[in-house]
């Protein structure tokens, strides 16, 4: 049974950071493409970021200069720095993953993140 962990969120002040993670465990998957969705208090999911099995990476344009996305193979995690944070990054942050040779794509459970003014 798959699951995807994370961890890393938190509530911090406007300008602050914080970094999340997202590991598998419970399985030998391994990561192919994986991403970060969130779903901010009234508004539908959107996407934040992702990145390919060959560190290519995609951002929504209102994260890019302050997020990036990352991976580390050997640890099988990961991780997204949200660095000058703001009110409106206030969400729920869930994780995805592909697994190589998966049939479908596996969601963590969430993390809060809350920024205050």
């Amino acid at each position: 049974q798959v699951r995807l962990v994370e961890s890393g969120g938190g509530l911090v002040q406007a300008g602050g950071s914080l970094r999340l993670a997202c590991v598998p465990s419970g399985s030998t998957l391994k990561i192919d493409t994986a991403g970060w969705y969130r779903q901010g208090p009234g508004k539908q999911r959107e996407l934040v970021a992702d990145i390919t099995i060959f560190g290519r990476t995609n951002y929504a344009d209102n994260v890019k200069g302050r997020f990036a996305i990352s991976r580390d193979n050997a640890k099988n995690t990961v991780y997204l720095q949200m660095n000058d944070l703001k009110p409106e990054d206030t969400a729920v942050y869930y994780c995805y993953v592909n697994g190589i040779g998966s049939a479908r794509p596996y969601w963590g459970q969430g993390t809060q993140v809350a920024v205050s003014s």
